[in-house]
C-alpha cells in the first residue's frame, strides 16, 4: 500500500557531482524541513527486497528494518539513540504505519525530523534519480527537486574525486546513463510535482533559486538557508577533498571547470558518447565527437574497475560503507541458503542484470575486482569522511 502524508516528502535527486549536497545543505536550513544525510535506501535495499522473505512475517520485517537502521554511512544521523534498543524501536514504529520498505523508510525519516524539531522530512540520494518510479509507487505524493549540471563538469570532477568513476568512458557514461533515466519523469510529472534546478544558474543567483524552490515546496523562503554552510554538517564535510565548497557560501567558481580539467581529447569522447544530451540541457561549444572501439571501452570498463577497488581504502575511500554493502550481499546469499528465496522474480527488480548492477545499487566497487585485490573489509575508522 502507499502511503501518503499531509506534509509531502521532498526527493532531491541529480547525478552526482551535480550539486545534490548543496540542495541537501540548503533544504535542511529551512525551519521547516528536516534533510538528513544521504540514506542510499532504494539503491541498496528496495530491488532486493524479494530476498527478505514476506514482510507480513514479523521476523523477516525485523531483519530489514535492522540492516536499514545499522546501515547508514552517518550513524543514526547524528541523532541522540541507543544503538542496542533503536532497531527494534524502529521496527515497532514502522509496522504502526505500514509493515513495508516504505513504513521503515518513512518512520525512519519522521523519526529524524522529531529529533530535530523539524514538521516535515526530505532525502538527499544522488542514485535515487534512477528508482523515481519505485518512490512513486511508495511515496506518491512525493516531489522530486532534479538538479542538473553540465556532464562536462560532473566528469571532470569525477576525475578529480576520491570516489566514482576513475576514467572520462566511465564517467560520461553514467552522467549520461542518469539524464536519461529521469527523461520520462521529466516530461510525464506536473510541475507541482517536479521541479528541475539547473545548476548554473542556481549558483549565479542562489537567492532567485531558493524563491523558486520554496514556492515549489510550498514552504516560505527563508534567509537562513543560505548560511547552511556554518552548519556542523557542512563543516564536517568541508575539510574532505571531495566537499570542501559546501563549507563556504555559494558561489559559481565550479562553472566550467572541464575547461582546465578535461583534454581535447576527453571532451571529444563527452561528445561522442552525450553530446545530444548536453545539447539538449543547453550546453553550447560541444566538440566534434571522438568514438572509440570496442577495445578501447573495454580497456577503459575493466581500468575503471581496477582503480575504483584498490581506492576504496585510500584517502577519502569508502572502505567502510562498502564493506557494509559487502556484508549486505553476503546477508542476502544466505536467506537465500536459508531458503527465503531462490531466484529474482520474473522481471527482475531494476538493475537487476543490468551490466552495472552492482554500482547502480549503491556499490563503490564489484566483487570481483575486490576479491580479486582480496581488499579486506573494515567497519570502522578513525579518519571517517562523514
Amino acid at each position: 500500500m502507499a502511503l501518503t502524508f499531509d506534509q509531502r516528502p521532498v526527493f532531491v535527486i541529480g547525478s552526482e557531482r551535480s550539486g545534490t549536497t548543496l540542495i541537501m545543505a540548503v533544504l535542511g536550513c529551512h525551519p521547516r524541513l528536516a534533510v538528513p544525510e544521504v540514506a542510499w535506501y532504494y539503491p541498496r535495499f528496495r530491488p532486493y527486497l524479494f530476498t527478505y522473505g514476506d514482510l507480513a512475517d514479523s521476523g523477516n520485517f525485523r531483519t530489514l528494518a535492522h540492516e536499514m537502521v545499522h546501515g547508514l554511512r552517518t550513524p543514526y544521523w547524528g541523532m541522540d539513540v541507543d544503538p542496542a534498543t533503536f532497531g527494534d524501536e524502529i521496527t515497532q514504529r514502522a509496522a504502526s504505519l505500514e509493515q513495508s520498505f516504505a513504513g521503515i523508510y518513512a518512520t525512519m525519516f519522521q523519526r529524524y525530523a522529531e529529533e530535530i524539531g523539524k514538521a516535515r522530512w526530505g532525502e538527499k540520494t544522488p542514485y535515487n534519480l534512477f528508482y523515481v518510479g519505485e518512490i512513486l509507487e511508495d511515496f506518491p505524493d512525493a516531489q522530486f527537486v532534479f538538479i542538473y549540471r553540465d556532464g562536462r563538469d560532473v566528469s571532470a570532477e569525477f576525475l578529480d574525486s576520491s570516489f566514482g568513476p576513475t576514467n572520462i568512458y566511465c564517467a560520461t557514461e553514467l552522467w549520461r546513463m542518469g539524464q536519461d533515466a529521469v527523461k520520462p519523469w521529466r516530461e510525464k510529472l506536473s510541475s507541482d510535482q517536479w521541479l528541475d534546478i539547473e545548476y548554473e544558474s542556481f549558483v549565479r543567483d542562489p537567492v532567485a533559486g531558493l524563491q523558486r524552490l520554496c514556492t515549489f515546496i510550498g514552504e516560505d523562503y527563508a534567509e537562513e538557508m543560505l548560511e547552511f554552510h556554518t552548519t556542523p554538517t557542512a563543516k564536517r564535510r568541508g575539510k574532505t577533498k571531495d566537499n570542501r565548497a559546501l563549507a563556504e557560501p555559494i558561489s559559481d567558481k565550479h562553472v566550467g571547470i572541464y575547461k582546465e580539467l578535461l583534454s581535447v581529447r576527453d571532451q571529444r569522447i563527452v561528445a561522442w558518447l552525450a553530446g545530444e544530451t548536453l545539447a539538449d540541457y543547453g550546453y553550447a561549444d560541444i566538440r566534434e565527437p571522438l568514438e572509440l572501439s570496442g577495445e578501447q571501452v573495454a580497456y577503459m570498463e575493466e581500468m575503471d574497475g581496477r582503480y575504483r577497488a584498490a581506492a576504496l581504502d585510500g584517502p577519502g575511500g569508502w572502505i567502510v560503507m562498502e564493506s557494509y554493502n559487502d556484508r549486505l550481499m553476503d546477508q542476502r546469499e544466505a536467506r537465500r541458503a536459508a531458503g527465503l528465496w531462490t531466484a529474482p522474480p520474473d522481471p527482475a527488480p531494476f538493475p537487476i542484470g543490468h551490466k552495472h548492477e552492482e554500482y547502480l545499487s549503491g556499490m563503490r566497487a564489484t566483487r570481483r575486482w575486490k576479491d580479486h585485490f582480496n581488499i579486506e573489509r573494515e567497519y570502522s575508522r578513525s579518519k571517517a569522511i562523514l
